[in-house]
């Protein structure tokens, strides 16, 4: 059996690399070439009769990592690729999966429908925003968890009289899985959203006094939910020793400065994206390209994922 072959477009080259470098693989040429009015195209090597995997999170700016993506998918399957997968570590548009008013698209669906379009014959993801991915896409998508690898290296941040915190009630689930991997209770803070930008955390569901705290959610943007729930925290007498962990830290504007502002004694999160704007703060970076690499030999391979994917 030949090798999968593995190709990366512009939005995380690091991490592509190093996933071909964790498979031993020989990456297939690709070059992105941009013109003045910021049209991309993309040319990729030899790919006719090759499994392809393309590795492309969807990070900031979304619009154009998902265009470039798109393209990419495209290039792979006019090049005559056998199959081709689009590995999506972050996937943007997930937030966007039923409309909460008239007059709203379904973004997840638009983008899923895209990617079907473009050629991916299958879709990798790590702990999107919803489950209801695979609902959506016409073509398989296989839901990765990196909650074992963050629990991981927590161990050593966390004491025991830690308690686990959803930040809010979608990150319920999430915070479950943490506190039954960490063996630590978990709390939750009720949040109402004011804007992208702003939210407010009032209600706490559990005890928290004196204690140290885990913050758990699968992706921080703006920190703004971070930072209500860590004042709900404190409001509820909290030690001052606040962890938080996510899988995607997207950090946008202006949310390095908003975190740094809070006592958090450790921030922990992995590369699905550049973590360049983790750097400011104290944090611990756990990458996934062994995942993804495990991942990726397995489909290669024919085999069951079941170890590798998330549940419930």
């Amino acid at each position: 059996m030949t090798n999968p072959r593995i190709l990366w477009g512009t939005a995380h080259p690091a991490l592509g690399d190093a996933v071909a470098e964790a498979l031993g693989t020989e990456p297939v040429e690709c070059e992105v070439e941009r013109f003045p009015d910021g049209e991309l195209q993309p040319v990729v090597g030899h790919v006719r009769g090759e499994d392809v995997y393309v590795v492309q999170p969807t990070g900031p700016g979304v619009n154009e990592h998902l265009v470039e993506l798109l393209l990419l998918l495209d290039a792979c399957r006019r090049g005559g690729a056998q199959r081709v997968t689009a590995v999506v570590p972050y996937f943007g548009y997930a937030r966007q999966d039923r409309r909460t008013r008239a007059g709203q698209s379904v973004g997840a669906r638009v983008a899923l429908d895209a990617l079907a379009a473009a050629g991916a014959d299958r879709l990798v993801v790590i702990d999107p925003h919803t489950p209801a991915l695979e609902a959506m896409s016409a073509v398989p998508v296989e839901t990765l968890t990196a909650t074992p690898l963050l629990a991981d290296t927590l161990t050593e941040y966390v004491p025991d009289a830690t308690v686990v915190v959803s930040p809010d009630l979608g990150a319920v689930k999430l915070a479950e899985r943490y506190g039954t991997l960490l063996g630590r209770p978990v709390a939750v803070v009720r949040k109402t959203r004011l804007s992208g930008t702003d939210v407010r955390a009032e209600e706490l569901a559990g005890d928290v006094a004196g204690r140290p705290t885990l913050i758990v959610d699968d992706m921080i943007s703006t920190g703004a939910t971070i930072e209500a729930a860590v004042r709900v925290l404190l409001a509820h007498g909290s030690a001052p020793d606040i962890s938080v962990a996510t899988t995607h830290p997207l950090l946008v504007g202006r949310a390095p400065e908003r975190l740094a502002h809070l006592p958090v004694s450790v921030l922990v999160v992995t590369d699905t994206v550049p973590t360049g704007r983790v750097r400011t703060l104290p944090h611990r970076v756990r990458t996934v390209a062994p995942l993804l690499a495990e991942a990726v030999a397995l489909l290669h391979g024919g085999e069951p994922l079941d170890t590798l994917l998330m549940s419930g």
